[in-house]
């Protein structure tokens, strides 16, 4: 805060405050919100039916405790006192930080997630460990998977049993399951719909979650039997993209040198306009954070960040494929998490 100038500190609802005092605010129209003086005074604002939820760290921060009658964003107010530049949490909702403003014109408000990103961006090694365990857990649905039916069944039924499996190898909730058959593999953020997989269907699956607040993310390609023609020379590019791009990852590389390696391989194979998307994103308490491995991102890699590299070769009206692990910068390069096989996987 000192470096960026900053005065005080608020921080809501998101990422930024369990990382901070290991408290995750419901998102509510009853605000919860940490404040942090230039002096280092921490003050968490909550609501009184909140209270109960907090593990108190009194050599933290102090709980200031609102009821229903209350003005929370007065309180908040109070305890900015005379902070000129003030930072606030990304995700805060824009009614509270209007609410501030119009309380204080005469300061000067800024987005704390430059500051938030300099201390998360680096994981510690507690962090790696659980994120590890979370990675090991799809891992093992993933491979698991390769014995289930796909052909006859829906894409959402598909997803619910990937759902039902991962909450079993130990995720508290499943984020996003993404089963995209046949054409529907050509959006990469397909919603698993009712389409009904074929024979013949290639199918992108793709899912993650929350394993003791840390967070998965895999994706991994099946086909119903024969894949579908170019299926396999599209494939091995692809393969050979995302595994020479983890093995480039070091750190001193830039974020952006990444994503460049990955895409010069897809594009010298003739399916540069099929990769439209990043390579990869930031991941730890929440599935997308910095840094993110795309054009324009010069973020330079160092030990402990952790992302994803996921590139994808989509052909509209027809199929698609993604490979996508989660790695870490290592002192001397990189670990991936996810170690499941990489290969297609043939289902029935």
């Amino acid at each position: 805060m000192t470096t960026a100038g900053v005065d005080a500190m608020c921080v809501s609802i998101g990422s930024d405050l369990p990382y901070l005092t290991g408290y995750r605010a419901h998102i509510s129209e009853r605000p919860t919100m940490l404040v942090i003086d230039g002096s280092g005074v921490t003050t968490m604002v909550i609501p009184t039916l909140e209270a109960p939820r907090v593990t108190r760290h009194d050599d933290v921060f102090s709980l200031e405790v609102w009821d229903e009658t209350d003005d929370p964003m007065g309180i908040v107010d109070s305890l900015l006192a005379d902070a000129g530049r003030i930072a606030i949490g990304s995700q805060t909702w824009s009614r509270f930080t209007l609410d501030l403003q119009g309380r204080r014109p005469s300061s000067t408000w800024i987005d704390a997630e430059p500051i938030m990103s300099s201390l998360r961006i680096i994981k510690s090694p507690a962090e790696i460990d659980r994120l590890r365990a979370a990675a090991a857990a799809v891992d093992g649905v993933a491979d698991d998977i390769n014995g289930i039916r796909f052909s006859g069944r829906t894409e959402a039924d598909v997803a619910r049993e990937i759902t039902d499996r991962t909450l079993a190898a130990g995720h508290e909730s499943v984020e996003f399951c993404i089963v995209a058959s046949g054409p529907n593999g050509a959006s990469p953020h397909h919603t698993a719909s009712d389409r009904v997989i074929n024979m013949g269907d290639a199918i992108v699956v793709d899912f993650g979650g929350y394993q003791d607040g840390y967070c998965s993310d895999t994706t991994r390609t099946f086909v119903v039997g024969e894949p579908p023609s170019g299926f396999v020379e599209a494939y091995a590019v692809l393969l050979k993209a995302q595994t020479s791009a983890s093995a480039f990852v070091a750190p001193g590389r830039k974020a952006s040198e990444i994503d460049a390696h990955a895409r010069a391989i897809i594009d010298a194979a003739g399916y540069g306009d099929r990769f439209f998307h990043r390579l990869g994103h930031g991941i730890g308490l929440d599935g997308h954070e910095r840094p993110y491995l795309v054009d324009g991102d010069d973020t330079v890699i160092e030990e402990g960040m952790a992302f994803s590299i996921e590139p994808g070769i989509y052909t509209p009206g027809e199929w698609g494929m993604r490979i996508e692990d989660i790695v870490v910068a290592t002192a001397s390069g990189v670990e991936s998490l996810n170690t499941s096989d990489r290969r297609i996987r043939t289902v029935s």
